[in-house]
């Protein structure tokens, strides 16, 4: 008699072809003798990645039952599908593990151990607690980064680990569903909103990770990560006033403003050019450098990539913008000519062309709310 499904591991993936077949073998070699054939499983959830990854799991998933693929469109981000791993399998048991082979699988059975014997609430595997190791990582930028967000993180959900920010961890599938309509879903570290979601105290077992190379490919992370960690505390914190997305554009504005002053100030201070000119520059400037930050950063998640997306985008971006300056302008005119302060008329101005250029921008540039 087969023994029943007990754990699912999920693996987000963008990009990860060449490393699928190995770790499937890999989490096999680690599970089945402990868990029997069919008391796992691999849940690969791709963001419709373009060197084929979704086909690849599909293509092991024609001869492994064990192995299912959901590939997401028009959706992205690691913790968003860590949730849609969390809702899609019947296991009681939930994993979430980086595909890049950094994660070692071995410590799937001591950490599934420490969590179905009520030892732990949830099992982490960390890259910085006694006996691990960072040696064959070779990336002191990252590994200074991932310490100062580590700190954050501690003060933020209150929880006392060496790793809060580990992408490798393990816990109920019950207790993860439960948190799921409280989760944020944004960027890229999963389980630091699972602990700062969680209404109660948690007993947490590190376990200590030797902390591999990348097997294949490239890494995803780049210089908005920072961005994208502090956009997960914000929405955390601040988010249910103010939806993060929004947030961040507005964020994006003000410096835009800055940049706007800046040009129009040099073009006519300095170099001596007409109004109309220097303020139709200015936006035009303020503008492109909105929409480079907000594909970078605010929507990181879909950013815009080739010169033909991103040059649509931009025209798609200024057109947008236009109309919310239009928009700015004439209830601003609208309450000044109804005797509202001058000032205040203008803040009301901005606040609903700014809600204008995020709604359209949102939509019609970035694909989606």
């Amino acid at each position: 008699m087969s023994q029943p499904l007990t754990l699912a591991v999920v693996l987000p993936t963008l990009n990860e072809r060449g490393n699928l077949r190995p770790l499937v073998d890999r989490i096999e070699q680690a599970l089945t003798p402990e868990l029997g054939k069919n008391g796992w499983e691999v849940l690969i959830v791709d963001d419709n990645s373009d060197d084929g990854t979704a086909d690849e799991a599909r293509g092991i998933a024609m001869h492994d039952a064990r192995v299912r693929v959901i590939q997401r469109i028009g959706r992205r981000g690691l913790a968003s599908a860590a949730i849609e791993g969390f809702c899609a399998t019947a296991a009681p048991y939930v994993a979430v593990m980086d595909a890049d082979h950094q994660h070692d699988p071995a410590l799937l059975v001591a950490m599934l151990a420490a969590v179905q014997s009520g030892e732990a609430d949830i099992a982490v595997a960390s890259r910085f607690a006694a006996g691990a190791s960072t040696d064959d990582w070779a990336a002191p930028e990252r590994e200074r980064l991932s310490g100062f967000a580590n700190a954050m993180a501690r003060r933020l959900t209150g929880v006392e680990l060496t790793d809060p920010m580990s992408g490798y961890f393990l816990l109920s599938t019950d207790a993860a569903r439960a948190q799921v309509p409280r989760l944020s879903g944004i960027g890229f570290k999963i389980l630091l909103d699972l602990l700062a979601t969680w209404d109660k105290p948690l007993n947490i077992k590190e376990l200590p990770l030797k902390f591999a190379q990348r097997r294949a490919g490239t890494s995803k992370l780049d210089r908005a990560i920072l961005f994208d960690f502090l956009a997960g505390l914000y929405d955390k914190t601040l988010g249910r006033v103010i939806p993060t997305r929004f947030a961040l554009f507005g964020t994006v504005g003000a410096l835009g403003v800055m940049v706007h002053m800046a040009v129009l100030a040099a073009l006519l201070l300095g170099f001596g050019e007409g109004f109309a000119l220097a303020q139709g520059l200015a936006v035009l400037t303020a503008m492109s450098f909105n929409f480079w930050l907000n594909n970078w950063l605010t929507y990181r998640d879909k950013r815009l990539k080739g010169w033909g997306a991103v040059l649509r985008g931009w025209a798609g971006f200024c057109a947008t913008c236009a109309v919310g300056a239009f928009a700015n302008v004439a209830v601003a005119t609208l309450l000044e000519g109804r005797g509202v302060y001058w000032a205040l008329a203008a803040l009301a101005g901005i606040l609903i062309g700014s809600v204008w250029n995020y709604a359209l921008s949102s939509r019609f540039v970035w694909g989606r709310y």
